[in-house]
């Protein structure tokens, strides 16, 4: 099975680097990286060229002008940019443990998308996550987080390996299987059928309304948040402003009351092709 894993960055090489480091630790060999750049400076591309140099992943660099925040309308240029049969999507901020791919790649079913999640860091243990913790996978060991001063707290359990504990709970979690930006994915045909994601929607549930239409279309959906495990690097979000949150909730509304499978504001401009 052809896989690309897709996710955004803007002017975090610092973040963008302790994630690609996570993607060559992956069990699973066999994808390509398509990093979707919402505007950085050539900083960004340089990093990316040197860092390609020295590894071992497929990586490809697809980006458009600074224009705000953009992602949806990035993350459709490198929709359209793929040529994999099937498409893993997270964020640029999420740092993936060593089975992320595999996990997505073992549960990749006909008619249905993956629904994952993420371990949110302290913004101070975020910066502390060397490349040898990495390397090493310490970054992913419950203990040592909550040394380096993640909060103690169940949803820790995500990091347990334990495959009867993960079914278990991924069986009884009350958290619906929604389209997750940070954690998900899905076959790259059915994400053309609801041509991707709505590009009038700035940030907040720009993912989630995506999903929203792939359920309309009939696509199911399957919880996979205790088995593929990420963690996510904290930060300030200036371009989180209440006005595109309030803009984004009538959107998806409207695409629940309308049942909508496709948006005329994605992938391509206008009418069904």
């Amino acid at each position: 099975m052809n896989v690309s894993v897709i996710f955004t960055t803007y002017n975090s090489i610092n973040w963008l680097k302790k994630v690609l480091v996570g993607f060559e630790q992956q069990s699973y060999k066999k994808f390509n990286i398509i990093i979707a750049d919402d505007g950085s400076t050539n900083e960004t591309k340089s990093f990316i060229e040197a860092f390609k140099l020295n590894s071992q992943l497929n990586i490809e660099h697809v980006w458009q002008p600074d224009n705000g925040f953009q992602k949806s309308k990035i993350l459709n240029k490198a929709v359209h940019h793929s040529s994999s049969d099937y498409l893993i999507f997270t964020d640029g901020d999420c740092i993936p443990r060593h089975d992320f791919v595999e996990t997505h790649v073992k549960h990749a079913k006909k008619g249905y998308f993956l629904s994952g999640g993420y371990i949110k860091l302290a913004q101070s243990t975020s910066e502390i996550i060397s490349i040898e913790d990495i390397v090493s996978q310490s970054c992913f060991n419950r203990k040592w987080l909550i040394k380096m001063g993640t909060k103690n707290s169940f949803k820790l359990s995500k990091l347990s390996t334990n495959t009867f504990f993960c079914k278990v709970m991924q069986a009884v979690t009350p958290t619906k299987a929604t389209w997750n930006g940070h954690n998900s994915s899905g076959w790259r045909e059915d994400i053309l059928k609801t041509n991707g994601f709505d590009e009038r929607m700035q940030y907040g549930g720009q993912d989630r309304e995506l999903g929203e239409r792939l359920l309309n279309l009939g696509i199911k959906s399957i919880q996979i948040r205790y088995s593929a495990i990420c963690i996510h690097l904290e930060h300030k979000r200036a371009y989180a402003q209440p006005r595109s949150i309030e803009v984004n909730k009538a959107i998806r509304s409207q695409t629940r009351k309308r049942k909508s499978t496709y948006t005329k504001h994605g992938i391509f401009k206008g009418s069904k092709r």
